[in-house]
């Protein structure tokens, strides 16, 4: 489906461009964000290959299941359908602190983890979990306690400014995600589904 709405867009723009005499403007866009999509992939090669590797360090030592047990009250209610002591928790946890930290480019890899941890769950492949719409849901609207440092750098003098908005707003689209997920979990209409992949 998104290949079609890709193709869509493109297609409007070519079109829309060549109509109004724009059709160079379209070109360099197109050639400037292909230059900008493969700066960004390039440096997210070294984030994810730091991150995943302390991520191993943290398993290896034990300090993931630590973590994950000081949190585990929280873990079991949000994620009933995900053992405690799998490995998905321990990512799950490490992204929710990247995120929580404002850590956006840590948060990717572990959050990357922890979706191929969940998917090993997940007894239909081509249908998401519960478990894996609750990690999104969480995972877009994450709380943030400090600001990204990005952020920082534009607001400068008056990054204080927002501290405690940001935290207000990012705590209420939280608890509104976790309370969307929920709510659409408990639908007829999904519990159908739920019954399909136990039949499957």
């Amino acid at each position: 489906m998104l290949n079609y709405i890709w193709f869509g867009i493109i297609l409007i723009s070519v079109v829309v461009g060549s109509f109004t005499g724009k059709i160079d403007a379209v070109t360099e866009a197109a050639i400037t964000s292909a230059e900008t999509a493969v700066e960004i992939a390039i440096g997210l090669i070294g984030i994810m290959a730091l991150w995943l590797g302390l991520m191993k360090i943290a398993e290896e030592s034990g300090l993931v299941n630590v973590i994950a047990r000081i949190v585990q009250p929280i873990t079991v209610r949000l994620f009933p359908d995900v053992p405690p002591d799998h490995p998905a928790i321990g990512s799950i946890v490490l992204n929710m602190s990247a995120n929580i930290l404002g850590l956006g480019n840590a948060a990717t890899p572990l959050g990357l983890k922890a979706m191929q941890e969940l998917q090993s769950l997940n007894p239909k492949k081509d249908t998401a979990t519960d478990a894996m719409c609750m990690f999104l849901a969480i995972n877009t609207s994450s709380v943030q306690l400090i600001l990204p440092a990005t952020i920082i750098a534009l607001m400068k003098s008056s990054a204080s400014e927002i501290f405690l908005p940001t935290i207000l707003a990012t705590s209420l689209s939280t608890t509104a995600a976790i309370t969307a997920s929920i709510s659409f979990s408990k639908m007829k209409r999904f519990a159908v589904d739920k019954e399909e992949k136990i039949n499957d």
